[in-house]
């Protein structure tokens, strides 16, 4: 850290003029301009010319002074009584018997009491007297019933009302197409206030968000903190949290103290791709921008200069750009700089401008690597800035490809402040906190976890003296939980932003009592560690692939394929757990240790599960998974197909009746792949890459095996034939691809090729249809009647995505039409899937519930590769959200049998279906992990 940072900010600011007695000369400066400012407000029936040049003298005296005065919030900030959100037709409110996560002594601090909300704010929370309860008339009263509460959520990283949903080309704000270097653009200026963002991540639990400009451009413009309720005057003014005074005023009110700005920088492949550059036009591009700021601020402090020692001849107007004004400010410490950065090259490039320009960067975003090189990242000028990044997601691109689920605990145990955010629409905000459950997962640390959604950010943001705690005098932003926030699937009960109740009817799944608590996470001090080691890319083959025997001890539950079903078997008993053993990758023998008698033999393998349990290997579904490697990286990925509504299909393929095969662009080995793998999803069922009306043939493959030649590598050839029927696949409309659907199913083409919609007709191989409208899956319901009218047989129809399916599930059930909701958790991006079941606590029932309670036969897919590992806690979520109405053994097939079903046509045998080990628990529990995958087409069992 530079030695500048110890001086007072008034030497930092002027340095370049080397004031001597800078703290007499600001005094000086103060008073003067305090004089002059006294005399301007005397009131003259008449300006002379030498009052008229004090009053300019006294607005540019304390304009300069201004510039040198510290960011916050005013010394007596918290002696207020009333929020300045404050609205007034809201009642005080008593929360009471609550477990209170106050944010305070790191994190660590939990009060049991109660919290009483009155005029926007906290006034009082633990054991509050009865005599301060009594003074009012009229309270309302919460009883949390022992409930857990934090504050409100604070997003760091957010899109919501620019990039807002669903998408739509007249609400497209998302960044300035103008200028590789924007500071000039805020924001603020193209926030919707329509977005269908605000209701759903409220019931996620964000209160608070910051509005930031996309990662397009080097320097992307101006971001704003916003709270996310509705206000009585519905505009975006009205939603900002402590914007600038100048937002609304060309110039502050000089008397005031300035209020954090924030701006949104970008480094790396966005604004490489978008504006064709290089990185070495990128930094340009910085140093050339906050060059100019730099000659500004060194102009304005000049002027300065002359007004505090009294040289007035000549001064001329305060020099100043619009344009640079904000840099400007970035310069004089007056901006949270907010850096979207991912790989070691861009990142030191990061900090060398920082030290060139004398500027603290407030927070790296993405930061894939940063884990990797923390040294570099304390060079900072200033703090080391706080690091904002994803739970899991990673690979999506090259400067992705080395990120990890270990980043949040290396990178806090290097002393960083981590922050877990959401970058939304890109994942869905409402489920901010998820992000916050896998980091502590992977060894995040629980108090730093629930504070990675919450004190984290309010402080990186210049906010934590308002938001981010529970506090007396704190913005009455709270959150009261169903269950301990750290456990899969806890929801919000109560949320509060200024006081204001924003669920008054919350429809909350009964959750079991071990959820109360922090649940107990696996180790992974040695993944962690490796990860560092192999410089971000640890191997992720098993270790060690057994076909001998394999003993598993102390299983407490056994839950194995019975066709389409799932059977489960206690081992629990009375005497102790039970063993499994296995040989050649099958499963000899499930019982006791005395019934399951294995002589003394050489080769003999016994894994201790330590209370664990054997399930299904789960299948996944949806994304590009072993077709692709890095999404953005054509060189790694087999590339898209043809669409014969955009091109015609050259006769070398067959022309327009041609279907391609994923099977022959597999990749094996790929990381999405083996992660997936060491996580429980030891199958995948992928189509080939379209973004077109016709994809092709899908394959079902497995995810361990080295190559395509391996036994059981290939599991099924063609798995199902998949089509999309949408706005999102072409400009044609919807009815055209209908009719062009129905005319390839009921006028087939005759010759000695395999006919794979004849096939379909045939009831062989599903027809699997992308659609998320209830319309248009209307529509489909219609065509398979028709169809099979027609030929009198018949025909497996399963849609995927489905976000409206729920709308028409009876219909849906006696057609017999499958489904695959993806994602798992419904987002309305678009405007075909805006008719979504949010599910709890805006609903009582979910998507999930709705079609398995009407019969129809739900399975769950993910959109990006990455996400596959996550099968196992979609599942959970799944159950636990049901309430019931979802059986265990129903929620393992909606991610295994049920998958399979819907797009093979009919689940494997067992003697073709892995199944996975969990140590300390099942697939149920995040005390579990996966430690051996059991493959009956291998014939071992590969240890992880």
């Amino acid at each position: 850290m530079s030695k500048e940072l110890d001086k007072p900010r008034w030497e930092r600011v002027y340095s370049c003029q080397k004031l001597s007695s800078s703290n007499l000369k600001l005094l000086t400066l103060t008073a003067l301009s305090l004089t002059l400012l006294s005399l301007w407000h005397i009131p003259l029936t008449q300006d002379s010319p030498s009052s008229l040049h004090s009053k300019r003298l006294a607005k540019v005296a304390a304009r300069c002074e201004y510039l040198a005065r510290e960011p916050g919030p005013p010394p007596d900030f918290h002696q207020r009584t009333l929020s300045d959100r404050f609205d007034p037709d809201t009642p005080p409110t008593l929360l009471r018997s609550a477990k209170i996560w106050t944010g305070n002594n790191n994190g660590t601090e939990v009060i049991h009491g109660d919290i009483l909300l009155e005029n926007g704010l906290i006034v009082a929370i633990g054991r509050i007297h009865k005599s301060v309860i009594n003074k009012y008339k009229h309270l309302d009263v919460v009883d949390a019933h022992n409930a857990w509460v934090t504050p409100g959520i604070v997003d760091l990283h957010s899109h919501m009302g620019d990039d807002s949903i669903p998408e739509l080309s007249g609400s497209d704000d998302y960044y300035s197409p103008k200028a590789a270097v924007a500071p000039w653009a805020r924001s603020l200026d193209g926030l919707n206030t329509h977005d269908l963002s605000y209701e759903l991540s409220i019931a996620g639990g964000i209160t608070t968000a910051i509005v930031l400009p996309g990662s397009a451009a080097v320097i992307g413009g101006q971001a704003f903190p916003i709270k996310l309720r509705k206000t009585k005057e519905r505009s975006p003014t009205s939603m900002l949290l402590e914007p600038p005074f100048n937002i609304n005023a060309s110039f502050p009110d000089f008397s005031t103290t300035p209020r954090w700005r924030h701006l949104k920088q970008a480094c790396g492949e966005n604004p490489v791709s978008v504006f064709g550059m290089t990185r070495m036009d990128v930094t340009w591009a910085f140093r050339e921008a906050y060059n100019k700021a730099r000659q500004l601020k060194e102009s304005q402090d000049s002027y300065c200069s002359k007004i505090t020692s009294g040289t007035h001849g000549n001064l001329g107007d305060f020099p100043e750009d619009l344009q640079w004004e904000m840099l400007t400010d970035v310069l004089r410490g007056k901006v949270k700089v907010h850096t979207h950065c991912y790989e070691a090259v861009d990142l030191d490039q990061l900090m060398r401008l920082s030290e060139e320009f004398q500027f603290s960067i407030a927070s790296v975003h993405h930061a894939s690597e940063a884990y990797l090189v923390p040294q570099v990242l304390k060079r900072n000028y200033g703090p080391p800035p706080a690091i904002a990044m994803f739970g899991s997601q990673a690979r999506y691109k090259r400067e992705a490809y080395r990120g990890s689920e270990f980043a949040p605990r290396i990178l806090a145990e290097h002393g960083f402040d981590v922050v877990m955010k959401s970058d939304h629409p890109v994942l869905n905000s409402r489920y901010l906190l998820f992000e916050a459950q896998q980091a502590y997962y992977y060894g995040l640390p629980e108090n730093l976890a629930i504070a990675s959604v919450t004190s984290a950010p309010a402080r990186v943001l210049g906010l934590d003296h308002r938001v981010g705690y529970i506090r007396p005098g704190w913005d009455a932003d709270l959150v009261v939980w169903d269950s301990h926030p750290l456990a899969i699937g806890a929801t919000p009960v109560h949320v509060f932003v200024d006081g204001i109740s924003q669920l008054p009817f919350a429809h909350v799944a009964l959750k079991p009592s071990s959820h109360q608590k922090a649940p107990k996470v696996p180790n992974f001090d040695k993944e962690a560690a490796a990860v560092v080691q192999y410089d971000g890319l640890p191997p992720l083959q098993p270790f060690k692939k057994v076909r001998d025997r394999v003993l598993f001890a102390n299983v407490t539950t056994l839950f194995s394929r019975d066709g389409d079903d799932i059977t489960a078997i206690s081992l629990d008993g009375t005497t102790g757990r039970g063993v499994v053993l296995v040989e050649n990758g099958a499963i000899q023998c499930v019982g006791t240790e005395q019934a399951c008698v294995v002589p003394p033999q050489h080769g003999l393998e016994i894994i201790d599960l330590k209370g664990g349990s054997i399930s299904p290997g789960l299948v996944s579904f949806g994304a590009p998974l072993g077709t692709t490697e890095i999404l953005s990286e054509d060189s790694t990925n087999d590339g898209d197909v043809p669409d014969p509504f955009a091109i015609r299909i050259p006769s070398i393929l067959g022309g327009d009746q041609t279907l391609i095969r994923a099977v022959d662009g597999l990749q094996f080995g790929g990381r999405d792949a083996l992660t997936a793998y060491r996580f429980g999803v030891t199958s995948a069922i992928t189509a080939p890459s379209s973004t077109g009306f016709i994809a092709g043939l899908s394959t079902h493959f497995s995810l361990g095996a080295d190559h395509a030649l391996k036994q059981g590598a290939i599991i099924n050839e063609v798995a199902g034939l998949h089509v999309a029927v949408s706005h999102a696949v072409t400009s044609l409309s919807i009815s055209t691809q209908v009719a062009s659907l129905r005319r390839l199913l009921l006028h087939r083409t005759e010759g000695p090729r395999t006919d794979y919609f004849a096939e379909v007709i045939k009831g062989h191989i599903p027809i699997v249809i992308e659609a998320h409208s209830a319309d248009i899956i209307a529509t489909l319901i219609r065509l398979k009647k028709e169809v099979e009218n027609a030929t009198g047989r018949p025909m497996k129809m399963t849609i995927t995505g489905a976000s409206e399916a729920h709308l028409l599930a009876q219909e849906l059930s006696h057609a017999d039409i499958g489904i695959i909701l993806k994602p798992a958790r419904p987002l309305p991006l678009s405007w075909e899937a805006k008719r979504i079941l949010p599910g709890p606590p805006l609903t009582q029932e979910t998507a999930i519930s709705r079609l398995v309670t009407h019969g129809v036969t739900v399975g769950i897919g993910i959109i990006e590769s990455w996400d596959a590992r996550n099968s196992r806690f979609d599942l959970a979520w799944a159950a636990l959200e049901a309430e019931g109405k979802i059986s265990r053994k129903q929620a393992i097939k909606l991610v295994s049998t049920n998958l399979e079903k819907l797009l093979t046509g009919s689940a494997c045998s067992t003697e073709m279906s892995d199944l996975i080990a969990l140590e300390g628990g099942d697939i149920f529990d995040m005390e579990s992990k996966v430690v051996a995958v059991v493959s009956p087409l291998q014939h071992s069992v590969n240890l992880l």
